[in-house]
């Protein structure tokens, strides 16, 4: 079949980027033996440089400059005013240019079925394959950033549409498949459940220089790592507390390092590392490039990954690619995910997860052992993996769609 794949996260937006980038690259690598033919559509106006000795994935650059799409608006409008014109009757219908744009694009290219690497889909009007990573607004409406009624109501709309008319779903776990199933009463066998792979940059991190590195950003030994954007879900907050316990309770003094981008909350967070009198021991980056993102992960102490939200997340598996104990929230299937590779607590006590990372500080072979299963569960599911497990729906699907034309 002819599968239609759009790709455009940005760097800065975390971890769909790096989830879009792993399965691009796997497909790149081994989509050849699929017996399928993939388009790729960008907004950018030139392809990937990965793809010029590659024959099974082809190129679109949906980049149009102004003046072509002034063009094509004053075309379809003077095509509409001449139909009115000569049947008075009808009603001019909104349209959806953008739509409109896609899915032309998509037909004249013989696509059959459309695949979203990331929550979504290039349209509806074609067969499509898209993914869930979470489906919160309906578990944990309180936070902001999906409970406002704006919020909300633009979740809700966007996930009863798409769910219950995509051809396939993907779910990384089978708490995560139950979710979809009971929000959405998705029939089971639309949705195919593929793990979360470990990304590549993680699992074949080179070797660097990790004194340079600490110098580069000042950053002191024995830190606790936590890469994810200033949004409330993400738990900042117990976690500093968390810190500020076993400072006054042990003496145990536990640098923070946060990486991420300002989602609305991080002003809040460091007025709260004033309150607590921890401004000496937290370190802000911000956006930070990948190879650095490795030797933070290197250097630290612990991940400590106390969001609300799962139960797909990446950062755990990048941690135990490259050897990072981790400490994570025991959330709906994170037990699927990491299996007892991890530490787990409960994300609203903060005693618990400080009582965690004392154990990693007072247990150095509890410790080590952590770090032995995450390196084994790292390895467990790759990109390859995932985009084979798609390559098995798509031929499914295959027979299907060779009952109709395009």
């Amino acid at each position: 079949m002819k599968v239609g794949i759009f790709v455009g996260e940005l760097p800065e937006s975390g971890g769909s980027y790096t989830f879009e980038s792993e399965l691009f690259h796997s497909l790149v690598n081994c989509g050849a033996g699929s017996g399928h033919t993939f388009v790729l559509y960008s907004w950018n106006q030139q392809p990937p440089p990965e793809l010029s000795s590659v024959q099974h994935i082809q190129f679109v650059s949906l980049h149009r400059s102004l003046k072509e799409r002034f063009r094509a608006k004053l075309s379809r409008t003077r095509a509409r005013l001449l139909q009115k014109l000569q049947n008075p009757r009808i009603n001019f219908q909104k349209e959806d240019l953008y739509q409109n744009f896609i899915l032309d694009s998509l037909v004249s290219r013989g696509i059959e079925i459309t695949w979203s690497l990331t929550p979504g889909c290039l349209t509806m009007e074609l067969p499509f394959i898209t993914t869930v990573w979470d489906l919160q607004h309906r578990l944990q409406p309180y936070f902001p950033e999906v409970g406002t009624q704006e919020q909300w109501n633009k979740r809700e709309q966007f996930y009863t549409t798409l769910l219950k008319r995509a051809s396939f779903i993907i779910a990384g776990t089978e708490a995560g498949k139950s979710e979809i199933e009971r929000f959405y009463q998705v029939p089971t066998e639309r949705i195919k459940l593929l793990p979360l792979p470990t990304p590549q940059f993680a699992l074949n991190a080179p070797l660097c220089k990790e004194s340079k590195f600490l110098e580069k950003y000042n950053i002191p030994n024995n830190y606790l790592f936590y890469p994810a954007q200033f949004w409330s879900h993400k738990n900042h907050v117990n976690l500093l507390l968390a810190v500020k316990w076993l400072r006054d309770k042990y003496e145990l003094v536990f640098p923070v390092v946060f990486v991420g981008s300002d989602k609305g909350n991080q002003p809040y967070i460091k007025q709260l590392v004033a309150e607590l009198d921890l401004t000496e021991h937290v370190t802000f980056l911000g956006f930070v490039p990948q190879e650095d993102l490795i030797s933070l992960y290197r250097n630290a102490f612990a991940l400590t990954f106390v969001s609300f939200f799962g139960p797909d997340n990446l950062p755990p598996l990048e941690a135990f690619a490259l050897g990072c104990p981790v400490v994570y929230s025991e959330v709906s299937g994170a037990k699927e995910q990491i299996g007892d590779a991890a530490l787990l607590v409960n994300p609203k006590k903060p005693e618990e997860i400080a009582l965690a990372i004392k154990s990693l500080s007072d247990d150095k072979a509890l410790r080590q052992t952590l770090v032995e299963r995450g390196l084994a569960r790292a390895s467990q599911w790759t990109g390859e993996d995932y985009v084979k497990g798609v390559f098995l729906i798509l031929d499914e699907f295959e027979a299907i769609r060779r009952c109709w034309t395009s």
